[in-house]
């Protein structure tokens, strides 16, 4: 794929409470911004469920000015539980790349124009020791099989973002959801 740095792109993170998504969509937009020095525009939304409900973090990222703050057609669309991708894999319309978390989300019929990458993040995360960084490992695999944000801004915003004392936890999750895109999608990005 071509470089797509710089580039008005629209990101979409959704899942369930709990699952660090909010977190997740604040990283995304804090690399782009601070140390990728892109324009980062961040919004959520989740129900009235402090943990499992539906949430969802959207991050426009663009070198020009952001005239809308919401994503309207995702460009990159991360889904990690089932009820997201019911809820949000309607708002494709054209080319999107879909990246899932494979042992959470059963995706059959790809919309026409995507594609799809999937990763056991919750599975490495759990491998880990700690299913709640299942969302790091989201973020090592984002950037890894897109050119949205590059590796050292990523890391950097997770070490920013996350409690004193789970940094190396943290960046393990993060080498092995970047490792795991390599590993299995060398072509992309």
């Amino acid at each position: 794929m071509t470089d797509k740095r710089g580039e008005k792109q629209e990101i979409r993170v959704a899942g369930f409470g709990g699952q660090g998504i909010v977190l997740a969509g604040n990283i995304i937009g804090k690399a782009a911004a601070l140390y990728d020095n892109l324009n980062a525009v961040f919004t959520q939304s989740y129900g009235p469920e402090a943990r499992g409900g539906s949430c969802c973090a959207d991050v426009v990222i663009s070198s020009g000015t952001i005239h809308y703050p919401r994503v309207t057609t995702p460009h990159i669309l991360v889904l990690m539980s089932e009820d997201a991708k019911n809820t949000y894999l309607g708002s494709i319309t054209g080319s999107c790349r879909i990246l899932i978390d494979e042992d959470l989300v059963n995706l059959q019929d790809l919309p026409e124009g995507s594609d799809l990458y999937k990763i056991p993040s919750t599975r490495i995360a759990e491998k880990l020791g700690r299913k709640i960084v299942a969302n790091i490992v989201m973020l090592g695999f984002i950037a890894s099989v897109t050119d949205l944000i590059s590796y050292d801004s990523m890391k950097k915003a997770i070490l920013a973002s996350i409690p004193k004392g789970t940094e190396e936890l943290n960046l393990e999750a993060f080498e092995q959801g970047y490792q795991y895109g390599k590993t299995h999608y060398a072509s992309t990005g």
